[in-house]
């Protein structure tokens, strides 16, 4: 998960925004054509937000999800009809809709026919990444090293938008380090280059994932552009997520890790704008989920990959629960689909018995079984 990095509770996670309901709350519109109903975009996620992960989010959560964001794609392996890039594109349009499709790279012919391709994919956005931190990424003059490139990056975007008939955005962080914090001309730039929207990472390249994001960065871009702005970085709770949507001028809110620990996010946030008791997710709710998203994956990847997917998954939703680190160590040395389930199903069967005592003393002593992956 390498733009998924672990997520503590921020300080103002906590903030009171009052039992609503909010109606305040609304949704916008980019680039004239796609309507995004509810403010909160679920946010790319290298390696996490596949379709069956955007699917898993969307089941959880009742249709809640304001925008879908693929994960993003290459637009070398995009153009290069690499496997892997074009099965990045793939989507349920039953689900998953409004969808903008995530694409980075450095080279501005490239980056448009990669543009071109997604929207013949289906996609109804498509967005550039300037955020993204890894070296990888980075060294190859893409995500965020784009904003040390400005020059590369207006003509990126104007030729981009010039090449495709869909809203073309941009995801940027606030800089490059703390003594380069340069989003609002970046922002600026990328309007005046055509760009529809804007979405604000609150972090400098250089922290990575380490610190807060600052909203007041967030807060500085709205203000100076017109396009609506979606701000990103530290959204941990419902409770956050309608607060950060009353950012001054922010027209949006961008929820990724939280999402992974929490699928049903957005339906909860929806809860409250309505002003109804936030939806409480007890065993059963958690088990039907990861099945569901068990069997979406293997549309899509091979049965012997689905346990590694399933893992990574298990080992965020488990986090912070009662004995969830004893099911985290039974279920990761798990070989198969049905094993991994074995113990995921008594687990929460017995959570919602109250009797993790009972079970945790059984699975301290019962021997895991090796076996030959499906």
């Amino acid at each position: 998960m390498a733009n998924a990095p672990e997520l503590s509770p921020s300080p103002s996670a906590a903030h009171d925004v009052g039992p609503g309901p909010h109606p305040d709350i609304r949704g916008f519109t980019v680039g004239g054509t796609v309507r995004v109903e509810r403010p909160f975009v679920l946010a790319p996620m290298s390696g996490v937000t596949d379709s069956a992960f955007r699917r898993m989010c969307g089941m959880a959560s009742t249709d809640t999800v304001g925008l879908y964001v693929t994960e993003f794609i290459s637009i070398e392996g995009l153009t290069r009809a690499n496997m892997k890039s074009a099965a990045r594109l793939a989507f349920d349009a039953r689900v998953e809709r409004p969808l903008s499709v995530q694409i980075f790279g450095g080279e501005v012919e490239r980056m448009a026919s990669a543009a071109q391709i997604a929207e013949e994919g289906g996609a109804q956005i498509v967005d550039i990444n300037c955020g993204c931190p890894a070296p990888k990424v980075v060294k190859r003059g893409g995500g965020a090293e784009l904003m040390r490139q400005c020059d590369t990056l207006a003509r990126l975007v104007e030729r981009t938008v010039n090449a495709v008939k869909v809203p073309v955005t941009v995801k940027i962080r606030s800089g490059w380090g703390a003594d380069s914090i340069n989003a609002v001309q970046v922002a600026r730039m990328c309007e005046e280059a055509g760009a529809q929207m804007i979405c604000v990472h609150g972090r400098t390249r250089l922290q990575l994932y380490t610190g807060e994001a600052d909203w007041g960065v967030v807060a500085d871009v709205a203000a100076n552009v017109r396009v609506p702005v979606v701000g990103s970085g530290d959204v941990t709770t419902a409770e956050e997520a309608i607060w950060r949507a009353r950012t001054p001028g922010v027209a949006g809110v961008m929820i990724g890790r939280a999402a992974i620990m929490n699928p049903w996010i957005f339906g909860q946030i929806d809860d409250l704008i309505q002003g109804k008791p936030q939806r409480v997710v007890d065993g059963a709710e958690r088990l039907r989920v990861l099945r569901a998203f068990a069997e979406m994956a293997a549309e899509r990847i091979p049965a012997h990959a689905i346990p590694g997917r399933l893992k990574q998954v298990l080992a965020r939703m488990t986090k912070g629960m009662e004995f969830g680190s004893l099911l985290r160590e039974r279920a990761m040395r798990a070989q198969t689909t049905e094993e991994m389930f074995d113990w995921i199903e008594r687990f929460f069967v017995a959570a919602d018995a109250g009797e993790l005592e009972t079970w945790a003393l059984g699975a301290r002593f019962e021997p895991v079984q090796v076996s030959v992956a499906a």
